[in-house]
């Protein structure tokens, strides 16, 4: 006789921003034939998340909580570990990180109180250790998994890269939709950003009929809107710096086909920015042709050449500009993108920013603010916390005043010295 399957409930902490990746996440567990016997739950707060994982445990079942995160919700993120631990009262839980946060602080997030971590892409590797908890085997022996014996990191690879056609973006299953993501990776590798320091700098993308594919079922369920997840939207299709104009059509033309007769595609904006190299004519004509929004977010980033230089943009000061005027000539409104506080600043930087601010906001840009927060993983680890003086908040203020700043720059500054208070040396 073949021993009975044991009952293996994955509780996922499906709340902002974790639930972006368990939307994901979710769909490579229920697309697994071997992990039939898994069944996923979607807790969306602490209260629940606890009551789910009491409920799982006194049901007999082996219970693996997840939480994904990144580095500005890491310290939410053990708070809620930590309430929810106290309150099990004995009930056995596995308890695994992931994201951003958790592969490049891989020891920091065990020893704030997590059993596993997860490290790098997680498709494969939550795929694998559910296979070996249905076994009845030690999850920690799994292939990109790091826990600790004795205070020791001990890790067993790195998670691999996947083929996006390989798995769902969602769990349509699990009634678990969101954006669909068409590239993982960035070539670029922008000093600052996590992206392309976890996912490798290159581009993998999905392929048109497989977006089609899901676009379709999206459209079964009712739902119109359709968005996607790309470092750089006009980038699909390319390995390069160069745009595949062709490329980028032919998956409009046909997602729009697939969420007929009434879907709407949003393109170029959140979560799919536009690089300001990439606005042109024939691209806005393009999208004119394709998309619902009259938006496009267009990443500018700062005001100085040096510092454009230093971070890596890979653009100059006058390409921002005359992507503005493009985009509003093409009717779209341009949100440009800004980081106040990027490390080696000078007055005479700062200056230039809010000047460039100033000047896109007269030609018809909102301008959205951020404060740069010194992220790990990224080259810029270890730089200080962005901070403004009361001369630049006088101006952001003023421009916000105005209609013509957004975003949540201030709240930013906090968890930007949150992510620096939490800092450790690095490993030797």
């Amino acid at each position: 006789m073949s021993p009975t399957p044991r009952k293996v409930s994955l509780v996922l902490s499906y709340q902002y921003p974790g639930k972006y990746a368990f939307t994901v996440l979710a769909g490579a567990v229920e697309s697994d034939p071997a992990l039939a016997d898994v069944s996923l739950h979607f807790p969306r707060s602490r209260e629940t998340l606890l009551d789910t994982l009491r409920e799982r445990a006194d049901a007999g079942d082996t219970v693996v909580a997840a939480w994904s995160f990144y580095s500005a919700s890491f310290g939410p993120s053990v708070e809620e570990l930590k309430w929810v631990r106290e309150r099990l009262e004995g009930r056995d839980v596995l308890c695994l990180a992931g994201g951003v946060h958790a592969t490049a602080e891989t020891l920091q997030t065990l020893q704030a109180g997590f059993d596993l971590v997860a490290v790098g892409e997680g498709e494969y590797t939550l795929r694998t250790l559910l296979a070996r908890v249905l076994k009845g085997e030690d999850p920690r022996g799994t292939h990109g998994v790091a826990h600790l014996v004795d205070g020791k990191l001990i890790q067993h690879g790195h998670g691999e890269g996947v083929r996006l056609d390989d798995f769902p973006p969602f769990a349509a299953r699990h009634v678990k939709f969101g954006a669909i993501e068409i590239t993982r990776g960035c070539i670029y590798a922008c000093r600052f950003c996590q992206t392309p320091f976890m996912s490798k700098a290159r581009f993998r993308h999905r392929s048109v009929a497989n977006v089609a594919h899901w676009a379709r079922e999206l459209r079964r369920t009712g739902r119109r809107d359709l968005r996607f997840i790309t470092p750089t939207s006009m980038s699909y299709g390319t390995p390069n710096e160069a745009m595949n104009l062709a490329a980028v059509e032919e998956l409009l033309a046909a997602v729009t086909e697939a969420m007929a007769p009434d879907g709407r595609i949003y393109y170029g904006t959140f979560p799919s920015e536009v690089r300001p190299e990439h606005v042109t004519p024939e691209a806005l004509a393009l999208l004119k042709r394709y998309v619902a929004n009259d938006n496009l977010i267009i990443g500018g980033q700062s005001g100085s050449e040096r510092i454009l230089q230093a971070t890596r943009r890979g653009h100059d000061v006058e390409t921002v500009v005359r992507a503005t005027k493009l985009a509003v000539e093409g009717g779209f409104v341009p949100n440009v993108d800004f980081i106040l506080g990027l490390p080696g600043e000078e007055p005479s930087d700062v200056e230039a920013t809010l000047d460039l601010m100033q000047r896109l906001s007269e030609l018809g840009a909102r301008v959205h603010g951020h404060t740069f927060m010194p992220l790990p993983g990224t080259p810029y680890r270890d730089a200080p916390p962005g901070r403004m003086d009361a001369r630049t908040q006088q101006r952001l203020d003023q421009l916000a005043s105005q209609g013509r700043l957004y975003g949540h720059w201030k709240q930013q500054g906090a968890l930007a010295e949150a992510i620096v208070a939490r800092r450790q040396p690095r490993a030797r």
